[in-house]
Formats: C-alpha cells, structure tokens, sequence
C-alpha cells in the first residue's frame, strides 16, 4: 500500500524531536509499503531550518517531501497559528501531485495539517486515518494560549468534523479514546507512544557524556524534550534551588523551546549552579546522554488533561534503562507504577521533586533496579517494533 503521511513537524532520526513516526515509517516500509511524508521545512522543536532537502530519502520505501512554511513557530501564537495555516495550504499542493495514494494519514496537532490530510483522502479517493497525539484544542485552552471565544467554537468545530469523517481513528494514549468517540469516531484504535529499545544501551554508563562535563560522581538528573509553557520546567529550576546544598546532585535541561531563553535568564537569576542547560540533539544521539544519567525528569503543568497523557520522553527513558523523576500523574502514572521504574512527584510541586530526586540519590541500588524494571517493562508492552505491528495490521485492514 502506499501511504501519504501529513506532519509537520515529523523528525527523521538524525533531527531534533520526536522521531515516532519516522521509526513507525521505516517499520512500514521494511514490511513492503511505500511511504511518502510531507513535512515542513522548519523544525517545530527549535524554530530553524532543517537541513533536509525535499526529495530526500532517508530509507528504501519512504520519501520525504518539504512543503513551505511560515518561519515564526516560536514568536507567539498568532505566528505559530499562521506557521500552521500556511503548511496546511502548502502541503496540500505537494499532496496532489503524490500519485496512486491508498492512505492517506494525518496526525494532530497541529490539528490544521488534518483538513489538509481529509480533502487530500476524498480527492484521490484513498482511506482517511486521523491520528491524534494529544487532546488540541483542550490542551490549549487548559494551558491559556487559546482564548477567543470565536477561535475556540472554530476549534470544537474542526476537532468534531475530523473525528466523525475519519474512516479509522487511532490515538496514542488510552485516556483519548473516551474523547475522541464522544467527538464522534467510529473506530478508534490505540496505537501506543513507545520507544525502540535497540536505540539505547542501559548498560552504557555515558562516561564521555558525564567526562566531557565533568560529572564524574554526581548524581544526574537528566530532562530531555521541549522548553515550551506546558512543560513546567519553572518547578525543575525550584527543586534545583531546594537541592543546591547537596552538591552531588547535578541537573541537565537538555532540548529547546519558547521558554528556553525566559528559563535561563531565571536560573541565572536565582544563581543556580547545579542547572546546566544543553541544546536539543538527534534522537540517534539521545541515548548517549541518557546513558550519562543517573535518573530522568517527565513533568508537565498540573492540568487535569494533562492526566491523559502518555508522554513520549517517559518511554525512552525506560528504554534507556534509567529512572523516572514523575511529576504527571495519570494514565502514565499507572505505567510506571505498574512498572516500578520511578517515583512519583506531585505535579506543580517543587517540593515533592525535590524529594524524589533526593530519594533516588540517597538510595541508587535501588534507583539502578527501578531502571532496569522499566527497561524490562518496555520491552514487553511498548517495543516500537511491536506497536509498529499494530499498526501495520490496522493500515492493512483499510484495503
């Protein structure tokens, strides 16, 4: 089957970013299916031009083509929003001259580029699969970037026309399924966020990582992702200031995002000399840093939506075999829980991350089998190979 793929801010493995589609595309095609990708030229988790031309391809049976983008992802949300319509518009002229389409796959956010994929499905007759990967516009609305009462009945009305015209939805988390068919699915299907557990080594100690930043006996406390206002990284920087009299506790912000530059300013600020920000790296180069860590940070804004969420860091940080610093509480607190790969930290509560972080680091046997656990529980419930399966079965029973 061929299979044209609307995103974004899709990610090949040597880009900045959640790279979950990119494994998901290279699985399709190992199984015999073309994939063709129309991606923006613009990383969407550092706002720079990516280095990829169009055309490129980076795997037998996927293609990846550029579509124009307005450059402005980070400057506000009106510009992000006109950063989405313009690729919305632009994907769709690309998307018209992809020639024998059977699927046609979208994915949101941002929830604009699923018009695109929908008219795109119904001009060339193919199947219409609408993925969503977080709840938009609920999530922008909790946060507080959408606010007009006019943009939000646009927004409801957009969401609810995609659901109910989908031919087969699927979502990545199991607190969506609720939402989306109360939105008006038929199908839904869930297709788990998971990791590639041969992309990490948990028994590679990051010795260059910690060397070359001279870790050598303290104790690291890696956040990997985006530095956007969901993230709440404002509450890591205050834990940090509770832990500044332990010396062996080191804490790295590795990525980049809209708050970067308003949260360095603040740790320089507050003095802070056991934070050390670094900029965002290819996912083929995450689990080198990872490796370097001694535990790992998954935090988000303590909103009640946010408790539906199977956010992609905590998988890979699992994979990595290290763990898990959680202030999110929900349905990914059940996995880690069921796990028993990390320990859990009120959302909002500089506190409580304090605590836990000082926990792992006043016991590390125990903090060592708790990775261990979550590597072991990853490989059994959520392989990207064995999620990739998932959803080949469900692409191949759209004929």
């Amino acid at each position: 089957m061929h299979i044209l793929l609307i995103h974004q801010a899709f990610a090949a493995l040597d880009e900045p970013g959640g790279t979950r589609h990119h494994e998901l595309a290279r699985f399709l095609a190992q199984k015999g299916h073309q994939v063709t990708v129309i991606a923006s030229p613009v990383s969407y988790l550092t706002g720079t031009s990516s280095a990829a031309d169009a055309g490129e391809k980076p795997g037998e049976g996927i293609e990846i083509l550029r579509a124009s983008t307005y450059n402005a992802l980070h400057k506000s949300f009106v510009h992000r929003v006109f950063a989405f319509l313009s690729f919305m518009l632009s994907s769709f002229f690309v998307g018209m001259k992809v020639q024998n389409v059977d699927v046609v796959w979208g994915t949101s956010p941002p929830i604009f580029q699923g018009l695109t994929a929908w008219a795109l499905a119904r001009l060339k007759e193919a199947k219409f699969l609408f993925e969503v990967r977080d709840l938009w516009p609920d999530f922008a609305i909790a946060v507080g970037v959408l606010k007009n009462p006019v943009l939000i009945k646009v927004a409801f009305w957009l969401e609810h026309f995609l659901y109910r015209r989908a031919d087969q939805m699927m979502v990545n988390s199991p607190g969506y399924v609720e939402h989306v068919q109360k939105g008006g699915a038929r199908s839904v299907e869930l297709i788990p966020n998971g990791a590639d557990p041969e992309m990490f080594n948990p028994f590679d100690f990051g010795m260059k990582f910690r060397g070359s930043h001279r870790f050598k006996n303290k104790f690291v406390v890696v956040y990997a992702g985006a530095h956007g206002m969901s993230n709440d990284l404002d509450v890591v920087l205050d834990a940090a200031k509770l832990l500044e009299a332990d010396q062996e506790i080191q804490i790295v912000l590795l990525g980049d995002g809209k708050e970067k530059a308003n949260l360095q300013a603040r740790a320089l600020e507050m003095k802070l000399k056991n934070v050390l920000f670094l900029p965002p790296v290819p996912k083929n180069e995450i689990g080198a840093i990872l490796a370097g860590a001694d535990a790992c940070i998954a935090i988000l804004k303590p909103i009640e939506a946010y408790k539906t969420t199977y956010p992609n860091k905590v998988f890979d940080y699992m994979a990595a075999g290290r763990p898990v610093v959680l202030a999110i509480d929900g349905v990914i607190r059940e996995v880690v829980a069921a796990a028993d790969c990390g320990v859990f930290s009120t959302p909002g509560d500089a506190r409580s991350m304090a605590d836990a972080i000082t926990s792992l680091s006043s016991n590390r046997d125990r903090a060592v089998d708790m990775g261990i656990n979550g590597r072991r529980y990853l490989e059994e419930h959520f392989s990207r190979e064995v999620i990739a399966g998932k959803l080949e079965n469900l692409i191949s029973a759209m004929k």
